[in-house]
C-alpha cells in the first residue's frame, strides 16, 4: 500500500520509469545469467578440442559439437574448419568468428545504457510536469494546498525513482562491458593455443 500511494502521489510520468526499471532488471537478470564465464568460456574446453584433434583430427563432427557447446566452442571451430590452412588462415577465420560472437555477448547492453541515459531524463520530465502543477496551484485568490502538495510529490519523486533506476543500470552496464572484454581476450588466449597446437602436429606431419 505505501508503494502504490507512492506512486499515485507521482503522478503519470512514474510509470515511464516504472517500465524502464523493469526492462533494465529484466536484461541485467538475463545477462548475469549469460555472461558467466562456465558458459561462455569454459576452461577445458580447448584442452579437450585439442586432445580429440590429436586423437581423430579436425572432423566434421568435431567441429559441429564446439560449435554448438558455448561461444568459445564457436570460436574453436571456426579455427579447426581451416586447420588444413596456412597459421594465417586459421588467425583470421578465428577472428571473424571472434567478432560475431563478441557482438552476440553484447546483446540488450545498448538498451541497457540507453536507460542508464534516459532514466535521469524521464525523473527531469516529471519534475518539470509537477513545477508546472506548482505554478498551476497559484490563483488570484491564494495558493491550492492539495495542488502545491501534489505538485511537490510528482516533482520529487520522479526525480528520485530517475536516479534510482539510473545509478544501477549504468553499474551494471559498465559492469557487462568490462566482463565482455575479460572474455574476448581469454578465448582470444584460447584460440592461439589452438593454433599453436594445430600447427604443430602439422608441421610434425610434413617434416
Amino acid at each position: 500500500m505505501l508503494v502504490w500511494s507512492i506512486i499515485q502521489a507521482a503522478g503519470w510520468p512514474i510509470w515511464t520509469i516504472i517500465l524502464a526499471s523493469v526492462v533494465s532488471v529484466a536484461i541485467i537478470l538475463e545477462r548475469l545469467y549469460s555472461l558467466r564465464g562456465r558458459l561462455v568460456a569454459p576452461s577445458n574446453l580447448v584442452d579437450d578440442a585439442i586432445q580429440a584433434y590429436h586423437l581423430a583430427g579436425a572432423g566434421g563432427k568435431l567441429v559441429e559439437q564446439l560449435a554448438a557447446h558455448s561461444p568459445l566452442g564457436r570460436v574453436l571451430s571456426a579455427g579447426l574448419r581451416n586447420a588444413a590452412s596456412s597459421r594465417e588462415v586459421m588467425k583470421e577465420a578465428i577472428e571473424d568468428e571472434g567478432r560475431l560472437v563478441g557482438h552476440k555477448l553484447e546483446r540488450y547492453l545498448t538498451t541497457l545504457g540507453t536507460i542508464a541515459a534516459m532514466a535521469p531524463l524521464l525523473g527531469l520530465l516529471g519534475t518539470v510536469i509537477g513545477m508546472i502543477e506548482i505554478f498551476g496551484s497559484q490563483s488570484p485568490s491564494g495558493t491550492n494546498p492539495q495542488a502545491l502538495a501534489h505538485g511537490i510529490s510528482v516533482a520529487l519523486y520522479n526525480t528520485a525513482f530517475g536516479l534510482v533506476v539510473a545509478i544501477p543500470s549504468m553499474m551494471f552496464y559498465r559492469h557487462f562491458r568490462a566482463k565482455i572484454d575479460s572474455l574476448l581476450v581469454e578465448m582470444e588466449a584460447q584460440a592461439i593455443r589452438l593454433v599453436e597446437a594445430v600447427q604443430g602436429v602439422r608441421n610434425g606431419h610434413q617434416g
